[in-house]
């Protein structure tokens, strides 16, 4: 029986006692803070990354993974005969995937690339099933349906409270219909096919608050909701209360509430997040 192994890279928001459970591979990007590059792992936490931003003289700069490192790994992994299942984030976001497929052409073991069109824990939901579906010894052939499916039915919604950073980090141009010259205006968008959709904008607090409300009508009319995820940049004290509210709708779901990465805290800046879930029918 071939085996399948699961490659992601560090955009993938979970815990790693997951990453660890499902032995999923995490190749790195990395992120530059006034002249020291850093990598996007286990030995930069979200927690110490905002502070470094915070001080840093210029907005950090994020770089994906060089094509050597992925072909060390495929080369690797595959050298019992397994194949690779490599699945990442959107292409709009970063040319992590493109590496990716670079990699799977030099390579001499069988690798499939999949771009998911997302980020954060909505691409950690993918990731997951494809890890849980490796252990039960499926095939890349028969995991690439039911995650593809699972992708089509996740919504990612961003909330940022100023447009600084993604201004600056050229981001802004994605976001159809925002104006780069008003940044602190709150805004909620969609990223959807690779893409950023605003959704609400606003000034106050209530702009956030309004909208969640909306959305846990959306949630609690849609009985097939399977997973939900709330990532942060920054202070989590608003999204404990939005973790709390959808935990007493859905009691039997394992909310997770985590500190995003640097790679996507350097786009989004201080106290952005992002409430992500699937469902079978979203």
């Amino acid at each position: 029986m071939v085996k399948t192994k699961i490659v992601t890279d560090s955009s993938a928001t979970m815990k790693p006692s997951l990453r660890d459970q499902y032995n999923i591979h995490v190749v790195p990007l990395s992120v530059m803070i006034d002249g020291t590059v850093y990598t996007d792992d286990e030995n930069l936490s979200g927690e110490q990354f905002m502070e470094m931003m915070a001080k840093a003289k210029n907005l950090p700069k994020t770089s994906q993974p060089p094509i050597g490192e992925f072909v060390n790994l495929y080369d690797e992994l595959g050298e019992d005969g397994s194949e690779i299942l490599s699945i990442h984030m959107s292409e709009t976001l970063s040319g992590t995937v493109d590496a990716a497929k670079q990699a799977s052409n030099i390579t001499k073991s069988k690798v499939t690339v999949v771009d998911t069109e997302t980020t954060d824990q909505s691409l950690a939901f993918a990731v997951l099933r494809a890890a849980e579906l490796a252990q039960e010894e499926k095939t890349s052939e028969e995991i690439l349906p039911e995650i593809q499916q699972m992708l089509k039915n996740t919504k990612l919604y961003i909330g940022v409270s100023t447009l600084e950073n993604l201004v600056k980090g050229g981001r802004i141009s994605r976001a159809k219909g925002l104006l780069s010259s008003i940044l602190s205006i709150r805004v909620i968008m969609e990223f959807k096919n690779g893409d950023l959709f605003p959704i609400v904008k606003g000034r106050g607090a209530k702009t956030f608050n309004k909208w969640f409300e909306r959305l846990k009508n959306e949630l609690k009319n849609n009985s097939t909701v399977k997973k939900i995820g709330i990532s942060y940049a920054g202070g989590k004290e608003q999204c404990e209360k939005y973790k709390n509210e959808l935990q007493e709708l859905f009691p039997q779901l394992e909310i997770y509430l985590l500190h995003t990465t640097p790679i996507i805290a350097t786009h989004t800046g201080k106290d952005a997040f992002a409430i992500m879930y699937y469902a079978d029918q979203a």
